[in-house]
């Protein structure tokens, strides 16, 4: 996949009132994630390097034990195996991850 448009990659429901999009290569992946309102990530660690950027919307966001509201243009940066979860506040939420490696459970 050479060229995409993030509305035609194949939609992945996550968990409840979250979509996911993705493209990659070999090394690094991006995710398009869509959040409702309300919706949760849980609390959850990878080994994967992880880069957030929010695009619209707001998350209250935990990182260890610090915890945030990061608003469109706010991001995160989540090493590898660090516990962190997100609660979307009360407006829908855009949100572009970085990954390296690509996250092989992500791949449609």
């Amino acid at each position: 996949m050479a060229y995409f448009s993030i509305g035609e990659l194949p939609s992945t429901p996550m968990l409840p009132g979250i979509e996911r999009r993705a493209a990659w290569l070999e090394g690094v992946m991006l995710t398009f994630f869509v959040f409702q309102p309300g919706s949760i990530v849980p609390e959850h660690r990878h080994p994967n390097e992880q880069i957030t950027i929010v695009t619209r919307g707001a998350m209250e966001f935990t990182l260890a034990s610090e915890t945030r509201v990061l608003r469109k243009g706010d991001g995160v940066c989540i090493p590898p195996n660090v516990p962190h979860n997100a609660l979307v506040l009360d407006e829908l939420t855009e949100a572009y991850d970085a990954w390296n490696p690509p996250r092989d459970d992500y791949k449609v």
